[in-house]
């Protein structure tokens, strides 16, 4: 209907915003015009006709000022239809088209229109109505001019649609420019979402109600967008009569007499969609105005497979980076929980506007993260899962997703799912504060079993998951379970290596008189068993035997090794405790039964009654003793090669031990470094000893590891330290 203005246009200046020509001031210059020339309040009032119209439209006793324009110059369906005309230009829009109208005589023709906007102080106050009368010209020339002009204007927006660079600029030129170049008050551009699906991307003259019925519905549903891209045919109809036979369920009186035009969009042999336009009134178009809207629908299918193609190599590489990030975060770490809860983050807002991860964990969903392009519905979406945990009975959701392995896909997230899911009025109310409006659940499975789901949601974003969305975020989820899985399968290593290594290792260093001894053992942080073993035991006469040694190698066939090699030493040390029998003996061993494990071993026996220790060295780095005036003094470097080399001749050196003197021997994961000699790791081993080792033995041990290894070093310390107290 029209949009009441009370305002008079009899004395009114006519100007227009920059974009459209000023009209003059002063309405009688009008009369100049050689074509009909209406001016039209806001009520919908003529104004002023000039002389033109009264010629053509008016009749000898009827007057045209102070008629309605609608009631006046059309009849029956029609005047809802040209309402529709003059609400678009009282809107601030110009019009151009054809359409059948009455003479003050009652004999009917059809003119073509030219409608344009009166504006005053920012505000259109009224309209110029412009008709041609074709009856009334003596010749094709202006007929021609005619025609001319609006194929001039769909030219242009051939031009625009080239140089189209997105799907919103598409929408533009199609609902409006096109509309606006052949006269059509409705246009719509609906394109084939899947196989099964159609989108109205854009609508223009139609009512909110109608956005929202045809956002998304079905291609069987009898529409013409629907009829032309699954035959691929244009479809023309007009009048009204022929619109409701055709589509009877379509059929709206409240628009009036209409016409209407849908042209298939065709790019590559295939139907992306369909270009809509409504006429008022019965239009007929001309065939070559027909022909130049098939050249704008092809250029239009061609922009926006253009389009399409772009959009997906832009999508193809943002999921490339997004999986190199993500993979690049969960290998990172294997504290999965922080890293899932960094996926997460990164999902928002490239993928999804919100993101949830869950894991199962005693039989329930625990929630490791959420985020969401509002901050205030991170909260939000919290309550729904503290208040309302989903059903693990549930049919759907994502208990059904852990059980079954498969994921979710719902593409369109209606009211009525909603209202189905909901518990109570208050879940309802949470879940429709959410505004979900399409969303995925993935299970997060490695290795035949399921740890949780990542659910994504779109709401916020005009966007919604398809099946390659689904493909892309499966993908992402077995990466994040094989983190999970790789991180449990870390920590029971990690546990059993520990208990194994604990198993072999002394559980306490012994109580002997006259002696404190101290140990440290730390794994160098990989799954894997070491090889690092020691010892010390008394042996009788206040002596004092102790041992560190080193298996190369790691895992399994090391740790059974260092277990044979510290039961080896310590029952030849039971039966001759001197180091060169127990290197002898433990040579013969490797000799008689063979083995591919190299051990480096150093052996000692500390002896009080003669103040002195004596030692032998197969292939290991060498002690360091602490003298009671905090000098230091190194013990021989090794004699001889590791056991397991070959038999070897070995030696034994005694060294003086004193009361307050101190012992620390060790493996070289405390001294190694990259691309270092070892002297360097034993120099920095004698310049920390007399400023680390305090009279409490275990605490200073402890911080003098702490301050030799490098903890880059991917390699396991063991150490002993034994002070004689008297």
């Amino acid at each position: 209907m029209l949009c009441p203005l009370s305002v008079d246009c009899d004395d009114v200046p006519v100007s227009e915003p920059p974009s459209v020509s000023s009209w003059p001031a002063e309405p009688r210059l009008l009369d100049g015009f050689d074509a009909a020339a209406l001016l039209v309040d806001g009520a919908g009032r003529i104004t002023f006709a000039n002389e033109a119209a009264h010629r053509s439209l008016g009749g000898q006793d009827t007057a045209l000022e102070g008629q309605h324009l609608v009631a006046r110059l059309f009849e029956g369906g029609e005047r809802e239809a040209v309402s529709a005309v003059v609400d678009q230009v009282l809107g601030g829009s110009s019009w151009t088209g054809r359409m059948e109208m009455s003479r003050g005589d009652a004999t009917r023709f059809t003119g073509d229109l030219t409608c344009l906007p009166l504006w005053r102080d920012g505000a259109v106050v009224g309209l110029l109505w412009v008709v041609q009368d074709p009856g009334a010209d003596r010749d094709s020339v202006r007929a021609a001019r005619r025609l001319g002009e609006s194929l001039g204007r769909l030219a242009r927006v051939t031009a625009e649609l080239v140089m189209a660079d997105s799907v919103e600029t598409v929408n533009k030129i199609v609902t409006t420019h096109t509309a606006d170049a052949v006269g059509a008050t409705i246009a719509t551009l609906t394109l084939r979402e899947d196989g099964q699906t159609l989108r109205l991307v854009g609508l223009r003259g139609g009512s909110e109600h109608d956005a929202k019925r045809w956002e998304r519905y079905p291609i069987s549903t009898r529409t013409p967008s629907s009829d032309v891209i699954r035959t691929g045919v244009r479809l023309i109809l007009t009048g009204a009569a022929a619109i409701a036979d055709r589509y009877p369920d379509l059929a709206d009186s409240a628009r009036g007499e209409r016409s209407v035009v849908c042209l298939p969009l065709r790019a590559a042999a295939r139907t992306i969609g369909a270009m809509g336009l409504s006429f008022p009134g019965t239009r007929h178009l001309e065939p070559a105005e027909l022909e130049f809207l098939e050249i704008v629908a092809d250029t239009c299918a061609q922009a926006l497979d253009r389009v399409s193609a772009l959009d997906e190599a832009a999508t193809q590489t943002a999921k490339l980076e997004f999986l190199a990030d993500a993979s690049t975060e969960l290998a990172s770490s294997l504290n999965y929980e922080a890293t899932l809860a960094r996926v997460a983050r990164l999902a928002v807002p490239r993928f999804a506007d919100w993101c949830a991860i869950d894991v199962v964990e005693d039989g329930r969903l625990n929630r490791l993260a959420v985020e969401h392009v509002d901050p205030a519905k991170v909260e939000l979406a919290r309550a729904l899962q503290e208040r309302y945990p989903p059903d693990p009975d549930a049919p759907a959701g994502p208990w059904n997703v852990i059980r079954t392995g498969q994921s979710l896909l719902v593409p369109v997230v209606t009211d009525e799912m909603l209202v189905a899911s909901a518990v109570d009025e208050e879940h309802l109310r949470i879940a429709r504060e959410l505004e979900l409006r399409s969303g995925l659940t993935v299970p997060l499975a490695a290795r035949d079993k399921v740890f949780g789901v990542m659910t994504w949601a779109l709401a916020e974003s005009d966007r919604y998951y398809g099946p390659d969305d689904l493909a892309f975020a499966e993908d992402l989820a077995r990466r994040g379970a094989i983190a999970i899985d790789n991180a449990e399968l870390h920590s029971q290593t990690l546990a059993t290596a520990v208990e194994l290594q604990q198993a072999v290792l002394p559980e306490a260093m012994p109580d002997v008189p006259g002696w404190e001894v101290a140990s440290y053992y730390s794994p160098s942080g990989r799954t894997e068993v070491g090889g690092d073993f020691y010892d010390a035991m008394p042996i009788g006469g206040g002596r004092l035997a102790l041992f560190v040694g080193d298996v190369m190698g790691r895992g399994v066939a090391a740790a059974a090794a260092m277990a044979q090699m510290r039961a080896a030493v310590r029952a030849y040390a039971a039966v001759e405790p001197w180091p060169e029998a127990v290197l002898r003996n433990l040579d013969l061993m490797f000799a008689r039964y063979g083995t591919e494990q190299l051990v480096t071993l150093v052996y000692m026996v500390l002896n009080p009654r003669t103040d002195d220790l004596v030692v032998a060295n197969a292939g290991h780095p060498p002690p360091v003793i602490l003298r009671g005036d905090r000098s230091t003094e190194q013990l021989p470097m090794a004699d001889g090669a590791p056991l397991g080399a070959g038999p070897q001749r070995r030696r034994q050196v005694r060294v003086p031990l004193r009361a307050g003197d101190t012992l620390l021997a060790f493996t070289d994961g405390l001294i190694e470094r990259r691309d270092e000699d070892i002297d360097a790791g034993l120099h920095r081993v004698h310049t920390a000893l007399p400023s680390l080792v305090r009279a409490g033995l275990s605490e200073s041990l402890r911080d003098l590891v702490g301050a030799l290894r490098e903890p880059s070093q991917d390699d396991d310390v063991a150490a002993l330290m034994v002070r004689r107290t008297v």
